[in-house]
């Protein structure tokens, strides 16, 4: 059983990474020169940051400011920090993954694509979580504040997504201050959208109960399995009601992400098992996360 522990995901391979984060990052910058210039928006985090001292710049000195040297600049700290408490890979990977980005939304033109800024809201806050996500699959960030996001939630155990949601919401109000409270508030539906969908397809994120009948003989095996996802069980006694053989129920938790492969490996344990998977809301107490490289 020592093999299935050191497998390596293919979330964590050096080719598919770069893949996915080079299509998220041009996915991102697409959305940007599209949607959110269209709606004129201010996306939240460090982009929304980014543009809104483009805006300043252009409003009241009428100067136009290139996005790549600003963002770049305010993802330098986090980054730093990501690096100390978080990973090294998992941070140069993010970087760059915040390079191409910029690099993509300066090489980019503006594309508009609906003058209806509720379709822009909508559906470039489903596109902008959607190429968020790509990065959140294969466990790199696009930078800005998911490096925050992202330590809470591992170190403290917590949704950190609708947090930043709060903090990007005060952002958004200085620049309703500033350029008037329709772009705020459209942008704020944006940024809900993005959250949204983040939050429903980040993998690590979601947890999954199983319930697994089994062979008396598989329990050892099957528990050695569990094992080697750092996780534990309970195993409880049970009697078939259909052949009245003994039967033994593997309870345990497991991030959502490794359930395929898990059951996977169950059935070549015992092909004749009974897998229950059941969507877990909540889980309090310990519950082991896998540290990004």
């Amino acid at each position: 059983m020592g093999t299935i522990s050191e497998r390596k995901p293919w979330q964590e391979n050096a080719a598919v990474r770069v893949l996915v984060i080079t299509l998220a990052s041009l996915l991102y910058a697409l959305n940007f020169k599209s949607f959110v210039a269209a709606g004129d928006l201010f996306p939240g985090g460090f982009t929304g940051l980014t543009r809104l001292i483009q805006r300043l710049a252009i409003t009241y000195l009428e100067v136009e400011l290139p996005f790549s040297p600003i963002n770049l600049l305010f993802n330098a700290v986090p980054a730093i920090i990501s690096f100390r408490l978080v990973g090294k890979k998992f941070t140069l990977y993010s970087c760059l993954s915040i390079v191409l980005t910029s690099f993509f939304t300066d090489l980019i033109p503006s594309i508009e694509i609906t003058e209806d800024v509720l379709l822009v809201c909508i559906f470039g806050g489903m596109i902008n979580g959607f190429a968020l996500s790509l990065c959140l699959l294969v466990r790199v960030t696009s930078g800005g504040t998911d490096f925050i996001a992202i330590p809470l939630s591992e170190r403290k155990n917590i949704d950190a997504w609708n947090y930043i949601l709060c903090g990007n919401v005060v952002m958004l109000a200085v620049a309703g201050l500033l350029f008037g409270w329709d772009t705020a508030l459209y942008s704020i539906i944006f940024q809900f959208t993005s959250t949204q969908i983040i939050r429903l397809m980040d993998p690590d994120g979601r947890r999954d109960t199983l319930l697994i009948v089994t062979k008396k003989s598989s329990v050892e095996a099957i528990g050695q399995l569990v094992e080697s996802t750092h996780h534990s069980a309970t195993i409880l006694e049970g009697v078939g009601l259909y052949n009245g053989e003994p039967r033994a129920i593997v309870y345990t938790v497991l991030e959502d992400s490794r359930v395929r492969w898990f059951t996977h490996q169950v059935r070549q344990i015992d092909p004749t098992a009974f897998v229950n998977v059941l969507r877990t809301e909540k889980v309090v107490g310990k519950f082991y996360r896998r540290p990004r490289d």
